[in-house]
C-alpha cells in the first residue's frame, strides 16, 4: 500500500520524532523497528524501510558513474543516509547532522509519498505549499504524460 497522508508532529530536545501509526503501517515491513534516514529533496528528509531504502540502493547501483555529478550525488547522499531504530513510544532519533541538513525546527510535518516518508520542518512546508499548490494541474499533466523507458 502506498503511504499517504500529512501529519503534523514536533521535534522533542532530545531529537525524537513520534511516526504516526497509518505511517508505521503504510511501509511494507510488519512490527519494523529500524528505519533508514537519507537526505531528500527540496530541504527534506526521506524515511524509508530498510527493504525500501536497499531496493533505492539496488537502482541507484545501475546508474553509471562515470559523471562527477552523478558520484557526488552518491557520496553526499549515501554519506548523510543513517540506519535509526523505533524506540517503544514509536519514536525515532533524527541525527543532529541531519537535524540541521533539513533545517528542522520544533514543529515539523511528514507527509507519505508513495514508498517513503518525508520530514520537513513546518514552516519550509508550508512555504513549498503556497508556491506549488497553484500548480498541482499542470504537475499531475506533466507527471502522468511522462514515458517511462522502453514504452
Amino acid at each position: 500500500m502506498a503511504l499517504t497522508g500529512t501529519f503534523d508532529r514536533i521535534l522533542d530536545d532530545k531529537l525524537r520524532l513520534a511516526l504516526p501509526k497509518p505511517l508505521r503501517d503504510g511501509f511494507s515491513e510488519v512490527d519494523a523497528t529500524e528505519f533508514c534516514l537519507a537526505p531528500g529533496n527540496e530541504g527534506c528528509l526521506s524515511l524509508y524501510s530498510t527493504t525500501g531504502f536497499d531496493q533505492l540502493a539496488t537502482r541507484l547501483a545501475g546508474i553509471p558513474t562515470g559523471k562527477v555529478d552523478v558520484r557526488n550525488f552518491l557520496r553526499l547522499f549515501y554519506s548523510q543516509a543513517e540506519r535509526v531504530l523505533l524506540d517503544k513510544q514509536f519514536r525515532i532519533r533524527v541525527p543532529d547532522r541531519l537535524v540541521k541538513l533539513a533545517g528542522l525546527t520544533h514543529d515539523v510535518v511528514l507527509i507519505g509519498v508513495h514508498d517513503h516518508v518525508e520530514i520537513w520542518d513546518k514552516g519550509r512546508w508550508d512555504s513549498f505549499l503556497t508556491q506549488n499548490q497553484s500548480q498541482f494541474d499542470a504537475l499531475t499533466s506533466q507527471a502522468l504524460d511522462f514515458q517511462f523507458p522502453g514504452e
